[in-house]
């Protein structure tokens, strides 16, 4: 090889670990310790990952420790050590989709040293390997084998769980962002199967850019990762003015001699990107904001660019992190490339691979379809489960999110109407009334149908007693006659309303209900005027003495109305002698 000139000692672009074009980078052997070039390897990578040089205040390590290894300059002592703002940078690189290619398992087949049970990577020949008997902790291997443990299927990878392999079309990765693609369990590996994306070139944002490496690049998501919330891109006019100039803050990159070139009008979104932001200063911690201001017909525009100061050798190390990034779209089915906003069919074969689709599914980066759900690869023009030849069978679509809900509502939804069910008929069956009709305003107190003791009956048919409600009868009941006042012995069991369920009146205990009893009709004359109730005509009399009565009878008791304590028969009386006192008369019920 040839060697670099000055200083340099290795060179690699940024944020391109996982780029088709620009993947790797150039180091120099340029010490007899190995440590030396390591660090250099280690820093010209970071550039890869999407590392900067670090700016004053992110490293702590003292330089008699050898420093960091993204420091601009090194020396020996050598670095060894990354720092916070690295960590920073990488996790914005890896949110932003650039890691795409970093899922894949790597051959070992091509591993320095060749095999060797032990070494912790999976080779040819092996079911396992978990490193030294000292420091394996794997439940599924053999570590002086590198073999399976009896029943054992798998030791290793993403689609095995307790030495088992998961079932077909288990989820082993997700897709990362718009352009990234999801990958299953195929059911016969441990292994999930190897990243794949949209192929490049592919329609992305709902049109407004492309797939590129897998990440769907545009100029508002690069400002926003200069600048930070808020930022976004300046209009063509700033682009159109500032990379004019074709000096070190406005370009489009450099030429063969290393000079920076001018970009004309049709390349001037492929320059250095104009951002509008209100921050003081890009988020990068050694950049610095390059302001310029243009004057238009109607108002003046602030375009906001970056700059990274950097030593002659610097420059040569490392590409410009404010040129708007390769694979952006600069136009209809254009795209920045080198520089230059250029036709997209000279740069993707996406259009021709995506017409083997038929419009079903997407071309992925391997070139084969990516079938949507419902279609079967290779060609998504059949029916089927969906995915690729290389992404592993997805799983069936479950049902939609109304049948879910449906499903289990349904259940409770019925539960509550039998328990409705269930309660009205227990109103009802306890009541015999569960509607929206008011009460009657006869309350049955005294067990026979009628308030007033002036109007008891005293059949022994119609002294049964009545508990509970009577059946709703066919029509209304008559009116009561107009004066007629109900004297109501007792509370009545229930008040007028529409209630339901309450408990039963107190007072004596009521024999058991009687079924079909008819409603009792209002009296039909109004209750006498007289405090004490007249005493009625009993109809029922009882039967005529045995023998004769005496001549003087005893004055008779007065007669105990129905309901009280049943009536006592008194014994024939005998005759008296005057002035003489006669032995009591045993009196027994009859």
């Amino acid at each position: 090889g040839v060697p670099f000139q000055g200083t340099t000692v290795g060179l690699a672009p940024v944020m391109a670990m996982c780029s088709d074009f620009q993947s790797g980078g150039v180091n120099m052997d340029h010490s007899d310790n190995a440590i030396g070039v390591a660090a250099t390897i280690a820093h010209e990578m970071g550039h890869n990952f999407g590392m900067n040089h670090d700016s004053a205040g992110c490293c702590t390590t003292p330089a008699e420790d050898g420093g960091c290894i993204m420091a601009s300059a090194t020396g020996h002592p050598f670095p060894k050590v990354f720092n916070q703002c690295n960590r920073k940078e990488l996790e914005k690189y890896l949110q932003s989709g650039g890691g795409m290619c970093l899922s894949n398992m790597p051959d070992t087949k091509k591993m320095y040293g060749g095999k060797k049970c032990g070494n912790g990577y999976l080779e040819e020949g092996e079911e396992c390997d978990c490193g030294e008997v000292e420091e394996c902790n794997n439940p599924c291997c053999d570590a002086s084998t590198c073999s399976l443990k009896p029943g054992a299927d798998c030791a290793h990878g993403s689609c095995c769980h307790q030495c088992k392999l998961m079932s077909p079309g288990t989820l082993c990765r997700e897709s990362s962002g718009l352009c990234d693609l999801p990958e299953y369990c195929t059911g016969e590996s441990p292994f999930c199967p190897p990243n794949s994306y949209q192929i490049d070139g592919a329609s992305c944002d709902g049109g407004k850019a492309y797939c590129y490496s897998g990440m769907c690049l545009t100029y508002k998501d690069q400002c926003l990762q200069l600048w930070g919330p808020g930022a976004r891109p300046a209009p063509d006019a700033c682009f159109e003015k500032v990379n004019a100039a074709g000096d070190i803050y406005g370009n489009c990159g450099k030429d063969i001699y290393g000079n920076y070139r001018k970009c004309e009008m049709r390349d001037a979104k492929c320059g250095k990107i104009q951002c509008q932001s209100s921050a003081s200063k890009p988020l990068q911690s050694n950049a610095v904001a390059i302001d310029t201001t243009i004057r238009t017909q109607r108002t003046q525009l602030r375009c906001r660019g970056t700059h990274v100061y950097r030593s002659e050798s610097e420059e040569k190390e490392m590409l410009d992190p404010g040129l708007v990034l390769t694979g952006t779209k600069c136009g209809s089915h254009h795209v920045c490339f080198e520089g230059r906003c250029q036709n997209t069919s000279i740069i993707f074969e996406s259009e021709s691979c995506s017409k083997k689709c038929h419009g079903h599914g997407v071309c992925n980066n391997n070139k084969n379809c990516h079938c949507n759900q419902g279609w079967a690869p290779p060609f998504c023009n059949k029916q089927g489960r969906g995915g690729s030849l290389d992404s592993g069978p997805p799983t069936p679509e479950g049902p939609s999110a109304v049948v879910i809900t449906l499903a289990i509502l349904a259940p409770i939804l019925l539960l509550i109407g039998i328990m409705f069910l269930f309660y009205y008929m227990k109103c009802w069956n306890r009541f015999a009334i569960c509607s929206l009709k008011k009460t009657p305003q006869f309350s049955d107190t005294s067990g026979n149908g009628h308030a007033n003791p002036a109007f008891k009956l005293k059949t022994p048919q119609e002294q049964r007693k009545v508990i509970g409600f009577p059946e709703i009868p066919s029509k209304p009941p008559p009116q009561q006659a107009p004066g007629l006042r109900i004297n109501s012995q007792q509370p009545p069991a229930f008040s007028a309303g529409y209630r339901c369920g309450v408990g039963q009146p107190t007072g004596p205990a009521q024999p058991a209900p009687a079924k079909d009893v008819a409603r009792r009709t209002p009296p039909s004359r109004p209750a006498p005027p007289a405090p004490k109730p007249p005493l009625s005509q009993d109809i029922s009399r009882p039967q005529p003495p045995q023998r004769a009565l005496p001549a003087n009878p005893i004055p008779a008791r007065p007669r105990d109305w129905p309901g009280n304590s049943p009536a006592v028969s008194l014994p024939p009386a005998h005759p008296r002698t005057p002035g003489r006192l006669q032995p009591a008369a045993e009196v027994g019920a009859e």
